[in-house]
């Protein structure tokens, strides 16, 4: 069996990118909404039943709302941070672990998909 020399890196440098599926709009204040489209037959059931509309909104708050844009599958979580930590100062401690929960979030919610970077 030929052994991996290949290490996978922390989850810092983990690339997050936003799931196209979902399309996503700022208003003129930031605030970012995210639509999602409410498909399939138990969906279509539910929202005659009980009037759940065909397409849900997101609306993300505020440290949400600038963290989004910033999900662009070219910048890294530690990369992310550093700009949050920038624009919020101290109210975004403890930033990294309030961070990687935020990301794992949406990962979890299919929102995002974070993959990791290779190092050798």
């Amino acid at each position: 069996m030929k052994k991996r020399n290949k290490k996978v890196a922390n989850y810092l440098e983990y690339i997050p990118s936003r799931n196209e599926k979902y399309r996503w709009e700022t208003d003129e204040e930031g605030a970012v909404t995210i639509f999602v489209e409410n498909k399939g037959v138990l969906m279509r059931i539910t929202q005659k039943l009980i009037n759940k509309p065909k397409v849900s909104q997101i609306h993300l708050e505020e440290m949400g709302s600038f963290i989004w844009p910033l999900i662009d599958g070219q910048r890294n979580i530690l990369e992310i941070g550093v700009l949050v930590k920038e624009h919020f100062g101290d109210a975004a401690e403890p930033l990294y672990e309030r961070l990687v929960q935020y990301l794992h979030s949406l990962e979890v919610n299919d929102f995002i998909r974070v993959k990791a970077v290779k190092t050798e």
